[in-house]
């Protein structure tokens, strides 16, 4: 698959191998996964088994997150970007598309993951041509609360996560 997205300040791209090292300095940041319930990556083969995974969902699904790249600096950022979940049954569903984000924490606050997430929802709605897009948040996660809201994501109900034993924030968005 290849992708590509510019918005005002980032570019979305499909993500690739060669983004390992971007991925380990993210996923392996423990400021990252306080809201991921606390699970951060010790190894760079963990990275690459995330980022594996994703191209598998490329193939199979036609759709999985993207790399953020920040235009101004060339910077790998973070990813950003749409998924078909499959994996979770969460908060009832099964086969759902949801919009998220994971940013490297000194690229928080400037604004990031609410532009690359109303470019993922503008590409669910436009291109995709779908119903509805879903999000989940870890209830304490005020800041992705916030984005969400900001994306046009509207709050839907609080639920338990059986899986992970984690009380998330359920979220739902319909074609307009």
């Amino acid at each position: 698959m290849v992708f590509n997205i510019e918005t005002e300040r980032l570019i979305l791209r499909d993500m690739r191998l060669s983004d390992l090292e971007g991925m380990f300095e993210l996923d392996s940041n423990p400021e990252v996964h306080k809201y991921l319930g606390n699970k951060p990556v010790k190894t760079k083969q963990a990275s690459q088994k995330v980022i594996e995974g994703v191209l598998n969902q490329y193939k199979e699904r036609g759709i999985g997150r993207w790399v953020a790249i920040e235009k101004s600096s060339g910077n790998f950022i973070g990813w950003s970007g749409l998924r078909l979940n499959t994996e979770y049954n969460m908060n009832g569903y099964t086969k759902y598309y949801d919009v998220g984000y994971r940013l490297i924490p000194k690229y928080w606050g400037k604004g990031y993951a609410t532009e690359s997430g109303k470019a993922a929802i503008d590409y669910a709605f436009n291109v995709l041509k779908l119903p509805e897009i879903y999000a989940t948040t870890e209830i304490g996660n005020e800041a992705s609360h916030n984005t969400l809201l900001k994306i046009g994501l509207h709050y839907v109900e609080d639920f338990y996560f059986e899986q992970e034993k984690m009380h998330l924030r359920w979220y739902k968005m319909n074609k307009l």
